[in-house]
């Protein structure tokens, strides 16, 4: 069994302490509704759709959890606060169970795919460049050879980041510069993994905004280069999300479905943030799993998502 197969003793201390914010704020909030409360009543449901919109859990989701909780309260009797919280976990925890994608690769299983592409998409500002670093390493470790393609060709700085991180994980980064047709980047960057046999290859993609056009569009183009290559490329678009904004990451994850076939989310800076409800959310909404999370700074602190310890580490 693979170092990546076991949810390790010190990844679950490290998902508590990255979710500490969210669970003081989240169920102290719950604790108080339930204050002198015998059984479930309108005034604490109306209570609890508040503190689930107010944790970014988003509308549409919380008013499904709330339907599903009268449903099961009708028929498990609910009695106390241990009973709600049972309910509400178990709600959760099969919400998210609803979206998952079992074709997707994780740091050892590449799904029969050599190389595994994977192409990353995101606004600046939400650790897009630096989330990529962090998997090359994750795949270094799991004895993966790994390429990088330096497909954020607007930005100088982004371009010397992604080469910092090849060089820190020992990987090849394939950049053209600034300026330069990020297509043309994607193109050379999974040419170099096919010819290489290199086990991954990641493409950065410049920090678009959602709302300009043109920079989306081009996320088409990068996509059907890729695939004169390896026709079914990229098998994986991860979109990259900053948990701590809420409402934005979803518009964002909003927009960026709408333009490319986006099938897997990473979340980051979950440790800064009360605003965890927004995993719960955006799975749920946008139908599209959460992959990895980002619990801290440190190189191994973005995690693969396992939903059963997500939650239960919410409602430790």
């Amino acid at each position: 069994m693979g170092i990546f197969s076991i949810f390790s003793k010190e990844k679950k201390e490290k998902l508590n302490e990255g979710l500490e914010k969210t669970k003081s704020s989240l169920f102290s909030k719950i604790s108080k509704a339930l204050v002198g409360k015998t059984t479930v009543d309108d005034d604490f449901l109306d209570e609890l759709e508040e503190i689930l919109v107010t944790s970014d859990v988003g509308i549409h989701t919380t008013l499904k959890i709330i339907e599903r909780l009268q449903q099961r309260v009708a028929i498990d009797k609910y009695i106390g606060h241990s009973e709600l919280n049972a309910l509400l976990k178990q709600e959760i925890e099969q919400l998210l169970n609803e979206h998952q994608n079992n074709h997707l690769a994780t740091f050892e299983n590449l799904q029969g795919k050599k190389p595994y592409v994977m192409m990353v998409v995101g606004v600046n500002g939400v650790g897009k460049t630096t989330t990529i670093g962090k998997l090359a390493n994750q795949f270094k470790q799991a004895g993966k050879s790994v390429v990088l393609g330096a497909g954020d060709t607007f930005r100088a700085a982004a371009v010397a980041q992604l080469k910092i991180w090849g060089e820190r994980n020992g990987v090849h980064v394939v950049e053209h510069g600034m300026n330069t047709d990020p297509a043309a980047v994607s193109y050379d960057a999974v040419k170099y993994a096919n010819e290489h046999n290199a086990d991954v290859v990641i493409i950065d993609t410049a920090g678009r905004l959602h709302n300009r056009v043109d920079l989306m569009n081009e996320l088409s183009k990068i996509k059907r280069v890729m695939s004169k290559v390896i026709p079914d490329a990229p098998h994986e678009v991860l979109l990259v999300l900053d948990a701590s904004t809420g409402q934005n990451a979803f518009e964002q994850a909003k927009q960026f479905t709408a333009a490319t076939e986006v099938n897997a989310l990473a979340l980051t800076k979950l440790d800064g943030t009360a605003k965890g409800g927004v995993v719960i959310g955006i799975a749920d909404q946008f139908k599209v799993p959460v992959k990895y999370i980002g619990v801290g700074e440190g190189i191994d602190d973005l995690q693969l998502f396992d939903r059963k310890e997500f939650v239960d580490s919410l409602f430790n």
